[in-house]
């Protein structure tokens, strides 16, 4: 079986490190989203181990397809039977880039109907009732080759299921552990994050440290899919669990707002890991530690809106003269503020170029 799985730009290399070291050999990786192959159990493992993956789809089948003529023939072709019970919900949505069928909606209308006609010859019957499982149809069109799939995961694999509150900018837990893993921090040695908000950082820090699948927690549309076997999702979960290592670390976690910090101890309790975090209200320019060779990941306040922008200026001065102080530290600040390096007082040793969401950001790593 063939999977597809969608990243937020600039976290592609880490979703297939993921798939690698989860033993899948045949990962190929473009903009945006990641291809690897598999048995039936890749399904439910994927899902439920994934830190970095948006969700993971299903490869129904792919063409080129320059016309509508083109993309009705392609779908209609693909074995819909195999996959789809009579019942089966099916809406279909996606996109396309740089292909000459490029009206998104036109597409969706056609692939739908290609789809009907299919089951129509294969179950030989004119009227599809969609009130059975939910069978997501996904396509995406790029220079003029479709790729169809069906999506595995339901909501997006960045609900953990441990935050049902956050703060008012949060990061999504799927770039909070691209940040951990770019960061290179180790569970035996401090971590710490000064603008802790809803707790994202140090709970997928602690949920990585103790080998507690992100998944864990919840359900996928894959586990009602006919053409999957419903054993494999519990047994992956069991294994994933067996694989939960009880490590001594603590990681420092503290904001100024009081309501972060009451958000942080409620999501990192439901995530199963408070014991490992410490929860402070304290100022971020204030952060000191007299303990070498620690790690700081942090995402502050960007100053998107003008009122703020200079707010947040200030803010990275206090911080490059608190941060920079550290002995022997690693330092991660995510924003979105190009101007960064030069309010903190440093060029950044490293910068990489990151999304939240559509947010274009930037990832400036010190060594102090």
């Amino acid at each position: 079986m063939e999977f597809v799985v969608p990243t937020l730009f600039g976290l592609e290399a880490l979703t297939a490190k993921e798939l690698r070291f989860m033993g899948y050999e045949n990962v190929t990786v473009t903009d945006g989203r990641v291809l690897f192959s598999g048995d039936a159990s890749a399904a439910a493992r994927a899902n439920i181990r994934l830190r970095t993956g948006e969700r993971v789809l299903f490869k129904v089948g792919s063409f080129h397809a320059e016309t509508f003529d083109d993309l009705f023939e392609g779908t209609k072709a693909l074995p819909w039977r195999d996959f789809l019970p009579k019942d089966a919900q099916f809406p279909v949505k996606g996109g396309s880039v740089r292909s000459k069928l490029f009206s998104v909606s036109d597409c969706q209308a056609i692939i739908k109907k290609a789809i009907v006609e299919s089951m129509k010859k294969e179950y030989k019957i004119d009227w599809f009732q969609e009130t059975g499982d939910l069978y997501q149809v996904q396509f995406a069109i790029m220079k003029d080759e479709v790729t169809i799939m069906l999506d595995l995961s339901g909501t997006g694999l960045r609900k953990r299921g441990y935050r049902p509150a956050s703060n008012d900018a949060p990061l999504r837990e799927t770039i909070a552990a691209g940040l951990v893993m770019l960061s290179g921090w180790r569970a035996t040695e401090v971590l710490a994050d000064p603008f802790c908000g809803s707790g994202t950082i140090p709970i997928e820090a602690a949920m990585w440290a103790r080998h507690i699948a992100p998944g864990l927690s919840r359900s996928f549309a894959g586990e009602h899919h006919a053409y999957l076997p419903k054993e494999i999702w519990e047994e992956e979960k069991e294994r994933a669990k067996a694989d939960i290592r009880d490590v001594d670390f603590v990681i420092f976690a503290s904001d100024l707002d009081k309501n972060c910090v009451s958000l942080t101890d409620k999501n990192s309790t439901l995530a199963g890991v408070r014991e490992n975090i410490r929860i402070t209200k304290r100022d971020a320019t204030e952060f000191f530690s007299k303990t070498p060779g620690g790690c700081l990941i942090c995402n502050p306040p960007y100053g998107e809106r003008m009122g703020d922008k200079k707010e947040a200026e200030e803010l990275y001065r206090g911080m490059g003269k608190a941060f920079l102080q550290l002995p022997e530290w690693r330092i991660n600040v995510i924003t979105a503020h190009e101007g960064f390096e030069r309010f903190f007082g440093k060029k950044s040793d490293k910068k990489r170029k990151l999304y939240n969401g559509m947010l274009k950001c930037y990832l400036y790593q010190y060594r102090t």
